[in-house]
């Protein structure tokens, strides 16, 4: 569903560039659910609004579905954002008409594509939980609703493609809960394919895949594996088509690593260790007790 490859994004002023993104790789499947995280900077912003027709990359591959968004025209953008790729903002004010009533907000994406569907419009509404508050207006809905609402409008001209902004970021636990429920719930029975960017660690319990993104780049990926009734994360470390990877901070730190370091393969495995110290011989066994202090 999405493929970026060498994807990168420069802003530009007067006197200075920024490099949001630093040839980032990305793959995600047809009806997948997974979340995209990041400290503030870390680029993950500037993917959405990439994937989500909002933004121009600079350089690199970047494709949803059919489209090739580095070649598109503006005319074909607006067919992207109107039929392909929906979207969900944290800030519900960017995502409603305040003095429409929430059926009639579902409706507009619908009445700017040249239709009127008022069924879907209030399947939709019972697909969120609001079937009861179609007639309200956003005064009348709580912050969780409004949401909710929002969800519903993304989906209302049938896309491909959910892409959500902090969605859960200004809404109380519980009700973060029902709109991941929600999610979930809209991912296998429409098959709709989801990308949610969050801060939030607790939403790898939620999706299928979460990856980490540090300096503009894939760094690392959290996939979700299903024994039985249980399910675990496993953590990988993201590899480049050239070889490159992004080591953890964490790990970085116990073993005090600055700008280089010592590869060895023993060929089983291969170990990633600091330059010696003069005086000092190969100290592997202490850098793995070091990081078996850090996994704790």
């Amino acid at each position: 569903m999405i493929h970026c490859e060498g994807l990168v994004k420069i802003y530009k002023t007067d006197d200075l560039e920024v490099m949001a993104l630093q040839g980032l790789n990305l793959e995600v499947k047809k009806g997948e659910m997974m979340a995209i995280i990041g400290s503030s900077g870390s680029g993950k912003s500037t993917l959405l609004n990439i994937l989500g027709g909002l933004d121009r990359p600079s350089a690199g591959q970047v494709r949803v579905g059919e489209w090739d968004l580095l070649k598109m025209s503006d005319q074909d953008l607006v067919k992207y954002k109107r039929n392909t790729v929906g979207f969900i903002w944290q800030n519900n004010a960017r995502n409603l008409i305040p003095y429409l009533t929430a059926l009639d907000n579902v409706m507009v994406p619908m009445m700017l594509n040249g239709k009127r569907d008022v069924n879907r419009a209030k399947m939709l509404l019972e697909a969120v939980g609001l079937g009861h508050r179609m007639n309200n207006r956003l005064h009348q809905l709580s912050g969780g609703e409004q949401q909710r609402v929002a969800i519903a409008i993304a989906l209302a001209n049938q896309p491909e493609l959910l892409l959500a902004d902090e969605p859960t970021g200004a809404v109380d636990t519980e009700t973060s809960n029902l709109i991941m429920d929600i999610f979930r719930k809209l991912n296998q029975e429409m098959g709709v394919t989801i990308v949610i960017v969050t801060h939030d660690m607790a939403l790898a319990k939620k999706v299928d895949r979460v990856v980490n993104i540090r300096d503009g780049l894939t760094s690392t990926e959290l996939l979700r594996n299903k024994v039985e009734r249980h399910s675990h994360h496993e953590e990988f470390v993201v590899v480049d088509r050239v070889g490159r990877l992004q080591i953890p901070q964490e790990y970085l730190n116990a073993l005090h690593v600055k700008d280089k370091v010592i590869l060895e393969f023993d060929g089983d495995k291969v170990v990633i260790r600091p330059p010696k110290k003069d005086g000092e011989g190969s100290d592997l066994e202490a850098n793995k007790e070091r990081i078996a202090q850090v996994k704790k």
